[in-house]
C-alpha cells in the first residue's frame, strides 16, 4: 500500500504539481523552461542533457519529436520552438544559436548510434577485398618488420588473435571491432605497437611503499619472481569495443560526447574514444596484477564500473585533447 501511495504521489506530482511550478516559475522569470537553461548552464553536457530532458518530457509532440528530427530540419525545428515557445528570436538571438548546437549533439548521438550499430552487424567477409584489406593493414601498422607469410597463418596469434584466421575472432563485434583496431594502429602506431609488446611481455606493476610494508618476507619473496600477466591483444581490442558500445547504446557516453564535441560527434569520435579506452585499460590491467586471464572478466568489469562513476560527473570528458602517445609515454 505504501509504494502504491508513492507511485500515486510521484504520478500526481509529474503530471501536474511539476507543470504547474514551470508555469509559475515562467510567470515570475518571464522565460520559458528552455531559456532557463540556456541562460543559466554553460555549454557542454550539463546543458544538452537537460534541454533533451525538457523537450522529451514536454507535453507538446512537436517538442518530444525535435529529439529525433533529421539533421537538415534542425532549423527548420528551432523556428518552430521558438513559435511553439512564444519566443521572439529578435528579442532572444543567442538562444536559437544555442538550442542548435544541442539539438546537433542530441541528433548526432542518435545517428552515431545508428552508425555504430550499422558496423557491428555487418560480418566480417573474406570474400570482400575491402575487409581483406582491412585487416592486412593491421597486420602492417602493428608488424611492419614481419611480412605476412599467409593470409591463413599462426603468425596472426602474434597480434592477439585466437587462431589461423581472424574473421572468426570478429563474431561478436562484427566490422565495428576492425575498424577500431585498425584506427588504433594506423592513427597512434607507436602506442599500439607499444601496448601489443607489453601484451606479450607484460612489465611489472610498481609496488608501493605501502603495499611494500605490508608484504612479509616470505610474500615478498615470491611476488618478486611472479610473472605479470599479458593478454591477446586483437581479442581484448574487440572486447573493449564491445564495452564502448555498450556505453554508447546505454547513453553514458552522452557526458562525455556532449563536451568534447561542439556539434554532432561522429564515428572518430567514437573510434578516439576506444583509443583512449584501449590505453587506460592497459594501464588499470598492470595495476590490477591479475593472478592469470581467468581473472579478464574481473578486471574489465571493474573497469566498467570505474568509467560508469567518471560519466556521471557532468564536467568529465574522457579525452579532451586525442594526444594518445602522452598517456603511455611514462608508462
Amino acid at each position: 500500500f505504501a509504494r502504491m501511495f508513492v507511485q500515486v504521489c510521484l504520478y500526481f506530482y509529474c503530471k501536474c504539481l511539476w507543470r504547474c511550478l514551470k508555469f509559475v516559475v515562467r510567470k515570475l522569470t518571464g522565460q520559458c523552461e528552455l531559456q532557463r537553461i540556456c541562460y543559466n548552464t554553460k555549454p557542454g553536457a550539463a546543458r544538452t542533457m537537460k534541454i533533451e530532458a525538457s523537450l522529451k518530457g514536454s507535453k507538446s509532440k512537436r517538442l518530444q519529436t525535435s529529439v529525433s528530427v533529421h539533421p537538415d530540419a534542425i532549423e527548420k525545428t528551432i523556428d518552430d520552438i521558438m513559435e511553439l515557445k512564444r519566443i521572439n528570436p529578435d528579442i532572444n538571438p543567442q538562444l536559437g544559436v544555442s538550442l542548435q548546437a544541442c539539438l546537433l549533439q542530441i541528433v548526432g548521438y542518435r545517428n552515431l548510434i545508428a552508425e555504430v550499430e550499422k558496423l557491428r552487424r555487418e560480418t566480417y567477409d573474406s570474400e570482400n577485398p575491402q575487409h581483406e584489406e582491412m585487416l592486412l593493414k593491421l597486420w602492417k601498422c602493428l608488424k611492419p618488420n614481419s611480412p605476412l607469410k599467409a593470409r591463413i597463418s599462426k603468425q596472426w596469434c602474434e597480434i592477439g588473435f585466437q587462431g589461423d584466421d581472424p574473421k572468426t575472432d570478429f563474431r561478436g563485434m562484427g566490422l565495428l571491432g576492425l575498424y577500431n583496431l585498425v584506427y588504433f594502429a594506423e592513427w597512434d602506431t607507436e602506442i599500439a605497437q607499444q601496448v601489443l609488446s607489453d601484451s606479450l611481455q607484460p612489465k611489472y606493476r610498481e609496488v608501493t611503499k605501502k603495499e611494500l610494508s605490508q608484504f612479509s618476507k616470505a610474500e615478498w619473496e615470491k611476488k618478486k619472481f611472479d610473472k605479470a600477466i599479458g593478454y591477446s591483444f586483437a581479442i581484448v581490442g574487440i572486447n573493449i569495443t564491445d564495452l564502448a558500445y555498450n556505453l554508447l547504446v546505454s547513453g553514458a557516453l552522452k557526458t562525455h560526447f556532449y563536451n568534447v564535441a561542439p556539434e554532432a560527434p561522429t564515428l572518430t569520435h567514437f573510434q578516439q574514444t576506444f583509443c583512449y579506452l584501449m590505453h587506460e585499460f592497459h594501464k588499470f590491467w598492470i595495476e590490477e596484477d591479475p593472478l592469470d586471464i581467468m581473472e579478464f572478466n574481473r578486471v574489465r568489469e571493474k573497469f566498467h564500473k570505474r568509467l560508469l562513476k567518471q560519466l556521471q560527473n557532468p564536467e568529465m570528458a574522457l579525452c579532451p585533447h586525442f594526444a594518445a602517445s602522452e598517456s603511455l609515454i611514462n608508462m
